[in-house]
């Protein structure tokens, strides 16, 4: 990130020796520090506002809950939820990901916080080392853009567009949901494939044992979604979750935490919001750059002119690689500002409404962490589970291909995003989670080549098709979606019947 900000504070001056269209006339010293250091968009614009308020508050949250054993209580209960079923510990770890991941929202953070308990049970299991690695690797992903706290992304976001916090999670609760139900299905269609089965009894820990001994370290998250519900600042909110974490604690001796681990929990929390400040700084000067040499509009220019105005899904195709190019390698915050302040003007140009094109830019640049060839989730995994780092990139990128399809799903259908402050029919928006629930199932299915049981090739496209036809929000693609999905489904519960009634007789 910073030889990133140094290239972009280099071209203030050198735009002159760029030919063509991302060339400028070049600007003196004089001009670039005003702009960088007294300007609204510059090193002390946004970026570092955001970080010094609201992110160093949430940050030292989610040290707090850590420190709590948070994470071992989310451990706990996703065994007692999913722990017995087909492929158990692969979806252990994409419940403890999805949930510890609502808090601490740095992906290479959550996976080496639920890597180290869930990739070694994976391997237990039977899936392969590499295997094991990506589904860690793509599940602690999702937690950049999963609320209450989305990586700190979401109060950048609110910032950015203007709109309050609330409306930003609100936004993100689907896709958030959707990212992680594609997982979930991706897991589960392997594990029958391979025949794996899920843990032994005897290693899953009793549900109500759990919530009586742990139950109430959920206090401080209800507190603070709570607060957001009703209104209350984030800061004001982050604050009391802050103190409710501590008596929540206090409230068991297993998990009471001593003066001794509130100063541990606030060192650490302040260090790790120390980085982030830092590279909010270092955005602060890719923005004051954009907005001094009108790189932005260079760059929409360009685009626009290669796709056409109105090619929605073209102008997202090229906005899709150009997110996960410029967010490899860089921080989740970094990421999603460099990538929006560059691409949501050419979305929003193409079609596509605000709201829409700050998630579609947003979940791509956190992509960009499962994507080869700067991989970092990824490369984080299979350091813990000890596989190759590139056959790990290449699982995790086919496990989370419905995950990099997903996000076209609300670009033309912005209902999904119950955060864009349209007034939309209730039966609209349950209509379209359900199709797109059933489209993320399909392409799962798909891509995995198991259903109910194995697909022939001709059952894997047909199903990917209908997966595809859901991105459309039109009534007559919908039911031709639903129409292939429901005959490959019943196909497959035909055959399984007949195999059943041939090994009775």
């Amino acid at each position: 990130l910073a030889v990133l900000g140094l290239v972009f504070l280099l071209y203030n001056f050198l735009g002159m020796l760029i030919p063509g269209e991302l060339g400028h006339v070049g600007f003196s010293l004089k001009r670039v520090l005003n702009h960088m250091i007294w300007g609204s968009q510059g090193i002390f614009g946004v970026g570092i506002g955001v970080s010094a308020t609201y992110i160093f508050l949430f940050v030292l949250f989610g040290s707090y809950l850590k420190y709590s054993g948070f994470s071992q209580f989310i451990n706990d209960i996703a065994l007692t939820l999913v722990g017995r079923s087909a492929g158990g510990p692969a979806k252990v770890a994409v419940l403890a990901s999805a949930l510890l991941g609502m808090i601490n929202g740095s992906a290479i953070a959550n996976v080496a916080t639920t890597g180290t308990i869930t990739i070694p049970m994976m391997k237990k299991t039977g899936y392969k080392k590499e295997f094991a690695a990506a589904v860690e690797a793509v599940a602690s992903t999702g937690g950049q853009f999963a609320p209450p706290i989305m990586g700190a992304v979401g109060f950048v976001m609110a910032e950015f567009m203007g709109v309050s916090y609330t409306q930003v999670l609100l936004a993100a609760c689907i896709p958030a949901f959707l990212y992680y139900l594609t997982l979930l299905f991706a897991v589960h269609f392997e594990a029958k494939r391979l025949g794996l089965s899920g843990l032994s009894k005897e290693n899953i820990p009793d549900a109500l044992e759990v919530m009586r001994k742990q139950g109430h370290l959920l206090i401080p998250l209800v507190v603070l979604i709570g607060l957001l519900s009703f209104g209350y600042t984030p800061l004001f909110a982050a604050v009391i979750a802050i103190f409710a974490t501590v008596l929540a604690s206090w409230l068991k001796k297993e998990t009471r935490m001593t003066w001794k681990v509130i100063v541990q929990a606030t060192v650490e929390g302040s260090r790790s919001a120390i980085a982030v400040g830092m590279s909010c700084a270092i955005i602060g000067i890719i923005i004051g750059t954009v907005s001094l040499t009108g790189l932005g509009l260079s760059f929409g220019y360009i685009i626009l002119r290669v796709v056409g105005e109105g090619q929605l899904y073209l102008g997202g195709l090229m906005v899709m690689l150009m997110s996960i190019v410029l967010g490899m390698g860089v921080p989740g915050v970094a990421a999603y500002v460099i990538v929006s302040t560059v691409s949501v003007p050419v979305l929003i140009q193409t079609g596509a409404v605000p709201m829409a094109a700050h998630m579609f830019c947003l979940i791509y640049a956190c992509l960009s962490n499962i994507t080869p060839p700067v991989a970092m989730s990824s490369y984080v995994a299979s350091g813990i589970a000890d596989s190759d780092q590139t056959k790990t990139s290449l699982i995790a990128v086919k496990l989370g291909l419905t995950g990099f399809i997903l996000p076209f799903f609300f670009l033309d259908n912005p209902i999904l995003l119950l955060g864009t402050g349209t007034d939309i029919p209730l039966l609209l928006t349950i209509r379209a989670i359900i199709t797109s629930s059933v489209g993320v199932i399909a392409l799962s299915a798909g891509l995995q080549g198991y259903l109910l049981r194995k697909l022939p090739v001709v059952g894997r496209i047909t199903l990917v098709a209908a997966g595809l036809l859901f991105i459309e929000t039109q009534l007559v693609t919908d039911l031709l979606a639903l129409l292939l999905f429901g005959a490959i489904l019943a196909i497959q519960f035909i055959q399984n019947t007949s195999s059943l009634k041939e090994k009775l007789a």
